[in-house]
């Protein structure tokens, strides 16, 4: 995308760009369109919801190649300048799109690396994802010149950089062992229910009695927390229903039952209105916590231009859920305080925590049976993990279908199931760090960085109109 020729210009450019973001992306996210599949939920949708999201997405990257080449940066500038508009475009995608999509970032591909994560707890993913940006492109700066004395040093610093980045996450690592905290052990219950078996009425009670039978799974150390996954529960658990009982008696002695749950009410209008909670009950069945899932995902928890589509007797069988009021910090029996996040709330770079009440651990449940096996729940983990890194916090996961597992303040898998299994994940909280420098600040550094740079190249390219040419 670099080396687009002049002659192209911009236009060029945003081709090639648009071009690579949808294969790009397609490749990607191609597992989105198993959820359409999930017992004959449109499935003549699948082809049209991921040519579509990948479109979308794809208007980013050629929008920034398009910039790149309009301004048409030399030397070091090429990919200083990439960097930072492949980061501007990252972060543009992941708030405007549909409330914002932030899949598949440049950061991410260090997550099987956690010495290189830890530059995320200064900058974020966001900040990451320039280092990584600059990396990538910087070999461009030397082809030009293949072998100019100004050219090849700057590859060579982009691997100095890398270098430096990784020594010095592994010291702060070495520096932090692993550890963890003796008063909470988890127990996080994986049921693997099928997706096209969870919302059957003649199934409800067999969907209770095998998280609760997975919840009483004897344990050398036996849990004060228990975490059943997103929509465990089809019902509110403050109200009574048939299989109450067994979800009071799954509760730990002294300590909390935390688990996904829809709810609904009715308002003085006669609207129902229906939200994607969870809650945490204690071991006399109270409901001592609760929190609304407030970043929804566009249609499958709510219907983006729903008049439309309704006129157009299409998504008839979406339910519209309401939004929750955002992060939240909920205290439970046996468990310190923690921030909730349902599903995908948790690829949210800097929407993760409440910022009036610093929790001191994360807790993400999910369904992602949606997917089947395929690449997204594996995606989706590794994404929570630079979310832990980011906020100094560690973060639990209890999925459906997996993956399951704890990570800690750094971003080390402390225990982990596999996917497609009926498991229990038992173990020990990990403690929090100090907050970090990225949970004091947000992302409001590193894009405003980011942003800064081609304005300054222009500048620069003015004030040294005879050395602007230099490759």
């Amino acid at each position: 995308m670099l080396l687009v020729h002049r002659r192209r210009g911009w236009r060029g450019a945003f081709g090639v760009g648009a071009v690579f973001g949808f294969a790009h992306f397609c490749v990607g996210l191609y597992w989105v369109g198993n959820a359409f599949l999930v017992a004959g939920v449109l499935p003549w949708a699948a082809p049209f919801a991921v040519a579509g999201l990948a479109a979308a997405c794809a208007l980013f990257v050629a929008s920034a190649c398009a910039l790149y080449r309009w301004l048409a940066p030399r030397g070091l500038w090429k990919p200083v300048v990439f960097a930072s508009l492949w980061t501007l475009a990252e972060w543009l995608r992941g708030t405007l799109i549909l409330g914002g999509f932030p899949w598949s970032l440049a950061a991410y591909v260090w997550t099987p690396w956690p010495a290189m994560l830890q530059f995320a707890a200064l900058a974020g993913a966001y900040g990451l994802g320039w280092l990584t940006a600059f990396a990538a492109s910087a070999p461009a700066a030397f082809t030009a010149r293949v072998g100019g004395p100004r050219t090849w040093w700057i590859p060579a610093a982009a691997v100095a950089l890398l270098a430096v980045n990784a020594a010095a996450g592994k010291v702060v690592l070495w520096q932090n062992p692993v550890t963890a905290r003796e008063d909470v052990r988890l127990r996080l219950v994986q049921p693997n229910i099928a997706q096209e078996r969870k919302w059957r009425a003649d199934l409800i009670a067999e969907r209770f009695r095998r998280h609760a039978d997975l919840s009483a799974t004897p344990a050398d150390a036996p849990p004060n927390v228990i975490v059943w996954p997103e929509t465990a529960s089809p019902w509110d658990l403050s109200r009574p229903f048939a299989e109450r009982a067994r979800v009071v008696a799954a509760a730990p002695r002294g300590g909390a039952l935390i688990a996904g749950a829809m709810r609904s009410e009715t308002g003085p209008d006669g609207a129902r209105r229906l939200w994607n909670s969870l809650q945490a009950l204690d071991d006399s069945g109270r409901v001592v916590g609760q929190y609304d899932k407030f970043h929804l995902v566009p249609f499958g928890e709510y219907a983006p231009l729903h008049g439309f589509f309704l006129t157009a007797g299409l998504l008839r069988d979406v339910t519209g859920f309401s939004a929750g009021p955002g992060p939240r910090t909920l205290t439970a029996p046996g468990a310190p305080p923690f921030g909730p996040l349902i599903c995908y709330e948790a690829i949210f770079p800097g929407a993760v925590v409440d910022p009036a009440a610093r929790p001191e651990w994360l807790l993400n449940v999910t369904n992602d049976a949606w997917y089947g096996d395929s690449p997204g729940p594996y995606q989706h983990f590794e994404q929570a993990r630079l979310r832990a890194v980011e906020e100094g916090l560690p973060l639990a996961r209890a999925a459906n279908s997996g993956i399951s597992g704890v990570i800690d303040a750094w971003g080390r898998v402390t225990a982990k199931s596999a996917l497609g299994e009926a498991v229990v994940v038992d173990a020990w909280l990990p403690p929090p760090r100090p907050p970090t420098v990225f949970a004091r600040v947000g992302n409001l550094p590193a894009i405003a960085f980011a942003a800064a740079l081609p304005p300054l190249f222009v500048l620069w390219r003015r004030r040294r109109p005879n050395r602007a040419g230099t490759a």
